[in-house]
């Protein structure tokens, strides 16, 4: 079958297009993936209707920008933890660069929650976070740096805890949040 060319859009809609795009990647970035679409709209400069014209609403719009917000930040993360030489060295690096994103990214603790589970982009990058906790888990366990009653399961909590702690409690000081990352370290590690 053939396919259709893409429509050319005229250059107002470009534009608003570029407009949506950018707003949405201020916003989510640093309020989250939730913020209300009206919102975008607003820093946008255009109607949620056109939005929803130009992306068919918000996971649309969520799936044009994750990557920029999230996913690179994400890659980036795992490449370095897997270019780490011990265990031990992965697995305080993950945790710790996966919390700072936690904290400075809003938007990754929506991933990391699923809470836009009919977006494939987002289920994609939680699928690529939970194959990287059981590789850390099964070479940390081979390792002898976790405790022994770590387990991929636990990791996975840690996470989710740690989002849901951020998305809905009250936002600690950086100095309390990075004090608390060293308890969770602590904690998973072996002496």
């Amino acid at each position: 079958m053939r396919q259709e060319p893409a429509p050319v859009l005229r250059a107002d809609a470009r534009r608003n297009t570029a407009q949506i795009r950018e707003a949405a990647l201020s916003v989510f970035r640093d309020r989250g993936l939730s913020v209300p679409l009206e919102e975008v709209a607003a820093a946008a400069g255009v109607s949620k209707a056109t939005i929803f014209n130009r992306f068919g609403g918000r996971v649309g719009l969520i799936e044009t920008v994750v990557d920029q917000i999230v996913a690179v930040e994400m890659d980036r993360i795992v490449a370095h933890t897997r270019s780490l030489p011990e265990p031990r060295e992965r697995i305080v690096h993950y945790v710790t660069a996966m919390r700072d994103l936690q904290y400075d990214r809003p938007a990754a603790n929506d991933v990391l929650l699923q809470a836009y589970p009919h977006s494939a982009q987002l289920m994609d990058i939680c699928r690529a976070a939970g194959e990287m906790n059981a590789e850390l888990i099964a070479d940390g366990r081979a390792a002898g740096a976790l405790h022994p009653q770590v387990g991929e399961a636990d990791l996975h909590a840690l996470v989710v805890d740690n989002a849901l702690a951020l998305k809905h409690g009250a936002r600690p000081e950086r100095a309390d949040y990075d004090r608390r990352t060293g308890f969770v370290l602590h904690g998973i590690c072996s002496d």
